[in-house]
């Protein structure tokens, strides 16, 4: 008797597909000298300036500490801005700076650029119906398509 291979796991798929779409947007950002976790604390920050270092932490699903090391590189390459003195028991409010944004539109070219090779293997409408899975499976998600 041969046994069956094993159903197939959605979520291992997904978080293989998720690891090699990271592996392929940090390789594109590799030139920038900038990573993923850059580029999500800018996103952060450009959608919400003024934000803390904790706040930035809590919605990025880091520490309060790894964030500020990674805002103290922003800082350094001049992405991103502290409008406030540093000091204890002060919020710094923090905010995207024009090199800031300019990276942002780099990660939106290397997003897009995994999203195509992903086109090229499904096809515009398999891949748009994907992207509305995915939507939908996200909490408070939507079933819209891009």
């Amino acid at each position: 008797m041969t046994a069956k291979p094993p159903p197939t796991s959605t979520a291992f798929l997904l978080a293989a597909l998720g690891r090699r779409a990271r592996q392929d947007v940090e390789r594109a950002l590799k030139p920038t000298g900038y990573t993923l976790r850059h580029l999500s604390a800018l996103g952060h920050l450009l959608r919400e300036p003024g934000m803390s270092y904790s706040e930035l932490g809590r919605r990025a699903g880091i520490t309060a500490q790894s964030a500020q090391a990674t805002v103290r590189q922003l800082e350094e390459r001049g992405a991103v801005e502290r409008r406030t003195d540093p000091g204890r028991g002060r919020t710094a409010e923090l905010h995207v700076t024009a090199t800031g944004q300019e990276l942002l539109r780099a990660g939106r070219d290397a997003y897009a650029d995994v999203d195509a090779a992903l086109e090229r293997v499904l096809g515009k409408q398999r891949r748009q119906d994907l992207t509305g899975l995915l939507l939908s499976a996200l909490p408070g998600g939507s079933s819209g398509k891009d």
